[in-house]
């Protein structure tokens, strides 16, 4: 059974249970997730489980990850960064902070929630972006500015924003107005905000 019939099915349970308890009243996902965070778990981490079994790849690639012997270096990523940057009309140095960051210049970088890559991009933000195999260093490199781009367009330049919303996803940014209170992403913006400016220096 492939990941999204196995989503499909337990999304299909829950309506089931839902509609014998309560006739269907109440959001689905604020009671799931009540259940399931005081068994110190989420929905989220079960979908993610589930990927991890099933070895997704994004798009309609069948190569995996790269070996660590495929980890670049910021002189081995310089053109796609180039590339990248003169398409979707991006400093190359932010291209290169974000890549610094997320990954750490490894081209095979998976992340315990499934980003990929060099950037870290989601399979489903990937197959927006038009990326067929995050692991592809050039491809990765160019979904990921073309996402700062859009990012950049959506927050007027704001570069603190557009950072902020590569973390935690813009929605976050527009609903508190500018970094979210959480952690993580206070940590991340100002890390890539440092990088960025060694970059550019």
């Amino acid at each position: 059974m492939s990941i999204f019939n196995r989503i499909s099915a337990i999304e299909n349970k829950i309506s089931s249970l839902e509609g014998r308890l309560d006739g269907g009243a109440g959001p689905t996902a604020k009671r799931l997730n009540k259940k399931v965070a005081s068994g110190g778990a989420n929905f989220e981490n079960l979908i993610n489980s589930l990927a991890e079994e099933e070895k997704f790849k994004p798009g309609a690639s069948s190569v995996g990850a790269p070996s660590s012997a495929q980890r670049m270096n910021s002189e081995s990523v310089r053109p796609y960064v180039t590339e990248a940057a003169q398409k979707y009309n991006v400093d190359p140095a932010l291209i290169e902070a974000v890549i610094k960051q997320e990954s750490a210049y490894n081209a095979g970088a998976r992340s315990h929630v499934g980003a990929q890559g060099l950037m870290q991009l989601m399979p489903e933000t990937a197959k927006e972006l038009g990326v067929e195999n995050s692991f592809d260093p050039r491809q990765n490199v160019m979904g990921g500015a073309k996402y700062l781009s859009q990012l950049m367009k959506m927050f007027d330049g704001n570069l603190t924003k557009v950072i902020a919303g590569y973390n935690a996803g813009p929605g976050a940014v527009s609903h508190y107005g500018g970094v979210p209170p959480y952690a993580e992403t206070q940590d991340y913006v100002a890390k890539v905000l440092k990088n960025y400016e060694d970059f550019k220096s």
